[in-house]
């Protein structure tokens, strides 16, 4: 079993940033970082994704942004 690749990404810079689906599901392909959620320390512990066709919105750990077999950088 192969570990998923990696890129290394600074949280804090992931506001307003495009991502492709690797899978899209629903037609939902592209989607815009809306939101960092962060703690009371300001440490960026989750983002929320926004589906730029549906609008529909979604919580994720900002860490599985760095999966390149969920998600891509970008829009492709």
């Amino acid at each position: 079993m192969s570990t998923p690749d990696k890129r290394r990404l600074n949280p804090r810079k992931l506001l307003l940033s495009k991502w492709t689906a690797a899978q899209p599901q629903n037609r939902e392909r592209h989607f815009l970082v809306t939101e960092l959620i962060r703690d009371e320390q300001d440490n960026v512990l989750g983002v929320e994704l926004q589906a730029v066709l549906t609008q529909r919105s979604q919580q994720l750990d900002w860490r599985q942004l760095q999966d390149t077999e969920r998600w891509l950088q970008g829009w492709r």
